[in-house]
């Protein structure tokens, strides 16, 4: 709680520092632009008064001039009064004493003034005493994590039955880092997080956004979860196999070299849930190649060079047309062909038969494969005891892009 309420308070203090910081950069920006306004006015409008009174003051200095001209003539001497009447005279006729310049009427004289009223006031009074909330509760909390290769399933749920969530988003950070990342966004309740590094503790948080609403919930509260699990690698050196750098993206290439492409080590443990899959749009297929007979995608007891495809003794797989072979022999049961958008999924477990089970000839796994929401669920008898087992795939043609974990 006080970990929580101790963060609340900075969170907080540092949003409103922030509002102000704005609020004051916008009230200036507003001001400065006000005062422009003024300005441009008062010059625009000022210019044709001043021109008008300097016509007016011109007018004025010249008609005194001549006033005192006229005034030196009557009373200097007789003999150039003549001369100075004369000269006054013909100086006041070219001078028109009774015009004056047009002044603009005093209805089209401007005169500013600034208009403030207290509305914004009360809309920012109002606006700043609802914003914000603090809860106590957070409408969903992390529920479960489920350790996998290189990766671990979240699950999550909501906990405030009045609330209806929209999408939910997912973030987690090595315990080490200092920010969150978005790791998921969308409307399901779990997500597989890849690409972590076996025994690291990472956190992850959730919230949700309510139906119709923009603004997300609370945080819920941080949970800690990590996996021991090596992540799962195809081997490299396959010519006809490119990889990605993580080697868990295997692209059949333009190769003419064929063979069956297999995991680097028996990283697939019964009780688990094998997983191929597209890495960016969650599908198995990212550019589909020309499909073919011997096309698999399965699990193995041991790596066996030679072989073209899966689809021999001590392994199961499913083609691209979506037959399953089981030590070589094609079940009556087919799930639907392996195409663009296809996700297909292998689960295996012992089946306990008592004293004698691991016995030669005796050791069974109940394997199930699902693909395209269908499933076949079937027993693998082999002749030895074998909860490890290594996966792989076989192409004939160029265009196959798989995700395994």
């Amino acid at each position: 709680i006080r970990e929580s309420a101790t963060l609340t308070r900075d969170v907080l203090e540092q949003h409103f520092n922030d509002l102000k910081g704005t609020l004051k950069k916008l009230l200036d920006e507003r001001l400065m632009s006000l005062l422009q306004e003024v300005d441009v006015i008062e010059q625009e409008s000022i210019k044709p008064l001043d021109e008008c009174q300097k016509l007016i003051e011109h007018g004025v200095s010249t008609a005194n001039d001549l006033l005192r001209e006229g005034e030196s003539a009557v009373h200097g001497d007789v003999g150039q009064q003549n001369e100075k009447l004369c000269s006054f005279t013909k100086k006041a006729l070219h001078i028109q004493l009774d015009s004056l310049p047009e002044v603009p009427s005093l209805v089209d004289v401007p005169c500013l003034s600034a208009q403030l009223d207290d509305c914004l006031l009360t809309i920012l009074k109002n606006q700043i005493f609802t914003h914000g909330t603090v809860a106590s509760r957070p409408p969903v909390q992390l529920e479960e994590f489920v350790e996998k290769p290189g990766g671990i399933l979240v699950r999550w749920c909501k906990v405030d039955d009045d609330f209806i969530p929209q999408d939910y988003r997912l973030q987690y950070r090595k315990s080490t880092a200092s920010h969150f990342e978005d790791v998921y966004v969308g409307s399901e309740t779990e997500f597989i997080v890849l690409h972590i590094d076996p025994h690291v503790d990472y956190q992850f948080r959730v919230c949700a956004r309510g139906d119709g609403r923009q603004e997300w919930s609370p945080w819920s509260v941080p949970q800690i979860g990590h996996t021991t699990l090596v992540p799962h690698e195809w081997t490299t050196g396959l010519e006809g196999y490119s990889l990605s750098s993580r080697r868990n993206i295997a692209l059949r290439n333009d190769s003419q070299s064929c063979g069956v492409l297999y995991s680097k080590a028996p990283t697939y443990f019964c009780g688990q849930t094998l997983t191929f899959r597209q890495v960016l749009s969650g599908r198995l297929i990212e550019t589909v190649g020309q499909p073919d007979r011997r096309d698999s995608l399965g699990v193995c007891v041991e790596q066996q060079n030679g072989y073209d495809s899966l689809q021999r003794d001590k392994a199961v797989c499913i083609s691209t047309n979506g037959a399953v072979f089981v030590n070589g022999k094609e079940m009556t049961n087919q799930l639907p062909a392996v195409t663009s958008g296809s996700t297909v999924t292998f689960d295996m477990e012992v089946v306990q038969l008592g004293p004698s089970s691991n016995e030669a000839g005796n050791f069974k796994l109940r394997v199930t494969i699902s693909s395209n929401n269908r499933e076949v669920v079937f027993d693998w008898v082999l002749d030895q005891c074998c909860v490890s087992l290594y996966f792989g795939c076989s192409f004939s043609y160029p265009g196959w892009k798989v995700l395994v974990f």
